[in-house]
């Protein structure tokens, strides 16, 4: 007969991956400051000193949920920029991140954007890090449009660290605004506008459907 007493505090069937997952949702709908350690807790399902224990802190709880998105994030960000043309390219990313921030199973918009962007000065850090993974998104653009200067897929003159700037800052703008209740359709529709507007080499137009002639009798 085992004379072990039961473990207290974190419960048995703790997961840390999807206790991070819960934990970025309440970052996304209350933001770094407006998540208390009560909806933190309530959200994973487990009390503070298995949170504490577990992650050491509210600011390192932060850092890992928010790693865990953005990685995420920056993986389908570097698959839709691998298309074969430049302008393939900037709508896949366009338009996935549409897909993303519009979808059901997680808050509108982008946890990058609502999480902290404006912190008290202790929690500077917070910013700091949603800002670098911000960075780290549009290197990926940068990078692919330095490619498609140096493959002729760019236009001369076009400035492929400005291009990249810009396309960032309009996928982040689609985020704020879905956020606010914008939906998916009205996120392609600006889309649409978008791609038409953008100094891209624009696809060739599709043939109109071919039409065989009826016989009549």
């Amino acid at each position: 007969m085992s004379t072990n007493s039961p473990t207290t505090g974190r419960p048995r069937a703790f997961v840390t991956e999807t206790a991070l997952d819960r934990a970025a949702e309440v970052f996304w709908q209350r933001g770094y400051e407006g998540a208390s350690l009560s909806a933190l807790t309530a959200a994973m399902g487990i009390n503070r000193p298995s949170l504490y224990a577990t992650f050491g802190s509210k600011q390192e709880l932060f850092r890992r949920a928010f790693t865990r998105y953005h990685d995420a994030q920056v993986a389908t960000a570097r698959a839709a920029l691998d298309q074969p043309t430049v302008y393939a390219s900037v709508e896949a990313f366009l338009r996935t991140g549409a897909d993303g921030i519009t979808a059901a199973n997680h808050p509108p918009g982008c946890l990058s954007i609502q999480g902290g962007l404006a912190c008290a000065p202790e929690n500077a850090p917070i910013s700091e890090a949603l800002a670098t993974g911000r960075a780290d998104t549009e290197t990926a653009l940068r990078e692919r449009m330095s490619r498609a200067a140096a493959e002729g897929d760019l236009p001369e003159g076009v400035d492929p660290r400005a291009l990249a700037l810009f396309v960032m800052a309009l996928s982040e703008g689609h985020a704020v605004h879905a956020a606010a209740g914008a939906s998916r359709a009205d996120l392609h529709a600006s889309i649409d506008v978008a791609m038409r507007a953008l100094p891209l080499p624009q696809p060739p137009a599709s043939p109109p459907p071919t039409t065989t002639p009826t016989s009549h009798p």
